[in-house]
């Protein structure tokens, strides 16, 4: 089968397998257990993780904290801000976001907002972009707590303009959050040039890591402190009392090699992707020119996504009549169940929505593969 579902998941690579093994086997100590060698080994391979971590985003290691994945991770982070400067008598409790946000964001937002905080949704355009200028008005008017923009939308693959919103939150000390999943190991993330950046989520699993592990950024008010927040579990305080419970060592392992190996690959990755998406649409275009509509923008984007419809044609069902050969998706496998509310937002019609798939590549594709779709009419 030809895999074009990487937005979805991605397959674990085998460096980072191999570096995972010895903790699901021998190496089995739990690294909050003190003094004997399985202990100390595990606590050792999860410091190099963090290392890692902190060296593809460029913060600081303590700044590092494992979850579960980006859903918990935007959950811990949007509900525990909410929740530590918002729970007074008077105190601020208002939220920004956008109305293309990753369902993770969106419903912890609409959870917050039934509890009396005041939500805002800000418009997007075309491509599912915020602008500048639009986000620096609207936290200069409503003056929120806590902002949360997704660096790269997980439908579209349309970039945000995530360097320059965070000058814009450096400069009025608002606290800004970005979920970051889609574009780490996809364009350059250096966060030690973004102080107005705060908080950032990734997961493990699509950059070539195991599923079941991600990490949330917490930046550091100065080098000493750490910024507060509510945890979104109590228990023994592992992770800096951010986040409580033994650390599932070998999937930390496995996030730590799949980050450095996205750190050392990053230009190769990223061209070649480039390099196979044109590929990909100069067959859609001479083949299906008349069939198809793309609803991606063709630059500041995912290199590797492709978003578009086919005419006419349902989705489903037209992904149903290739699942023996081609794994593709109608948009966010964390909304399967209902129309994209990315293509809604951007103005399309719900007929527009439901002839929609979106197509996402690896690397490792070679171009021969790529050519199964100039027999698709």
């Amino acid at each position: 089968m030809l895999y074009l579902d990487n937005s979805a998941t991605t397959k674990i690579h085998p460096e980072v397998l191999e570096a995972m093994m010895p903790y699901l086997q021998e190496e089995y100590g739990n690294p909050s257990s003190k003094f004997y060698s399985l202990a100390e080994n595990a606590k050792k391979a999860v410091a190099k993780a963090r290392e890692q971590v902190a060296a593809l985003l460029g913060c600081d290691p303590d700044e590092v904290v494992f979850t579960s994945g980006a859903t918990e991770s935007n959950n811990m982070i949007i509900k525990g801000i909410a929740d530590y400067y918002g729970r007074e008598a008077g105190a601020n409790k208002r939220l920004l976001t956008t109305k293309v946000e990753h369902p993770s964001v969106i419903e912890t937002f609409n959870f917050l907002g039934e509890r009396g905080y005041d939500v805002s949704f800000l418009d997007v355009d075309q491509y599912a972009r915020v602008g500048v200028d639009q986000v620096k008005e609207a936290a200069s008017q409503m003056q929120p707590l806590l902002t949360s923009i997704m660096w790269g939308n997980n439908e579209i693959g349309s970039l945000n303009p995530i360097e320059e919103l965070a000058k814009v939150f450096e400069e009025n000390g608002q606290f800004f959050h970005t979920d970051a999943t889609q574009v780490i190991g996809k364009v350059p993330v250096d966060m030690s040039k973004m102080p107005g950046l705060r908080f950032l989520s990734m997961s493990g699993h699509k950059i070539g890591g195991p599923k079941g592990v991600g990490a949330a950024i917490i930046r550091k008010q100065s080098k000493e402190i750490y910024t507060r927040l509510t945890p979104l579990m109590h228990g023994g305080g592992q992770e800096n009392n951010y986040r409580s419970g033994t650390l599932a060592v070998h999937n930390i392992v496995g996030l730590g090699k799949a980050a450095e190996l996205a750190r050392n690959n990053l230009k190769q990755n990223v061209q070649r992707l480039i390099e196979l998406e044109k590929y990909l649409t100069d067959i859609l275009k001479t083949n299906l020119h008349e069939k198809i509509k793309f609803n991606s923008d063709e630059k500041n984007k995912i290199p590797g996504l492709i978003n578009l419809q086919f005419i006419g044609i349902n989705n489903e069902l037209f992904i149903k009549k290739l699942s023996d050969y081609i794994a593709l998706s109608s948009g966010s496998a964390c909304s399967s169940a209902k129309p994209s509310h990315v293509l809604k937002a951007t103005g399309h019609s719900l007929e527009e929505v439901r002839q929609t798939i979106r197509i996402t590549l690896d690397s490792k594709l070679n171009n021969k593969e790529l050519e199964i779709f100039k027999v698709i009419k």
